[in-house]
């Protein structure tokens, strides 16, 4: 792995914000940062069926403007003394050509803006987003346009009660990463755990099967004591003193993880993926 930090601009997407951030990120871990636009307009243009002087030209003047925005970017991100290296890629689809490009220089984070879109949107804006979440090898730092606080509080969204992770292997390397990015952020480090609620679970049961009275409350009291003492292992056996465990009633995990990490608490949320 290099000590390089790949800061993927769309121009679409607050260019100058993953720009800063990426940058702020270099300086903390001692890197050298890259910038890279990608567009695959030019692609487009190239592969087209309709081969043309006046197709080539366009792409021509497309990627000497992609390069001189990039440049003027460099020149205007807060560098202090960063080495501060630009690239265009114009393969398609742009997730792919992201993360050959990642293969070719192995950094130490891949830095990308994000946003929130409706259940619509998803599908088309979010695409490179996911694959990225899902194929990329290297560390991927998401990055929304809003202000941190002075010392930045880190939350790590862990499952000590997995199923599949008995020996809480997949939390340990959350957590590691949570206390590395906590280290070198200046920042405060949270666990987050969230389950399902027993009653949201008998409720669906109960049209699905004869309804049968069970000691619901009992039973509930002793799935949080359960969640609560492995949560609370975790964080004795890695030092951390604040942990959250909680039963969202009628919200996904996922939902939950995205209410604590709102702007007013967090700065940043490292996820898992089973």
């Amino acid at each position: 792995m290099s000590d390089t930090v790949l800061a993927i601009i769309e121009l679409e997407r607050f260019p100058n914000d993953v720009a800063s951030r990426a940058a702020w990120i270099a300086r903390r871990f001692g890197c050298d940062l890259e910038l890279v636009l990608s567009d695959p307009t030019i692609a487009v243009l190239r592969d087209s069926f309709i081969v043309s002087n006046e197709a080539q030209l366009i792409a021509d003047h497309i990627k000497e403007a992609q390069e001189r925005i990039l440049a003027e970017l460099a020149r205007t991100t807060p560098n202090h003394k960063l080495e501060i290296r630009t690239t265009v890629l114009d393969d398609r689809p742009a997730a792919d050509a992201i993360i050959a490009r990642a293969l070719e220089v192995e950094p130490k984070f891949v830095v990308k803006g994000t946003e929130h879109h409706s259940p619509a949107e998803r599908a088309r804006f979010t695409y490179t987003d996911w694959r990225l979440i899902r194929k990329l090898e290297f560390p991927l730092w998401l990055v929304k346009p809003r202000e941190w606080k002075e010392q930045p509080v880190l939350i790590a969204a862990v499952d000590p009660a997995h199923e599949d992770d008995k020996k809480v292997s997949v939390d340990q390397v959350i957590v590691d990463a949570g206390k590395m990015l906590a280290e070198h952020c200046h920042a405060q480090l949270h666990l987050l755990h969230t389950y399902e609620r027993l009653v949201e679970i008998g409720r669906t049961a109960m049209f699905s099967f004869k309804p049968v009275k069970l000691p619901i409350d009992e039973l509930e009291r002793n799935i949080s004591t359960m969640h609560r003492k492995k949560l609370d292992a975790l964080a004795d056996a890695n030092g951390i003193r604040t942990s959250l465990s909680w039963a969202p009633y009628r919200e996904d995990a996922s939902r939950a993880a995205c209410w604590a990490a709102r702007p007013s608490a967090y700065s940043i949320t490292c996820p898992a993926m089973y």
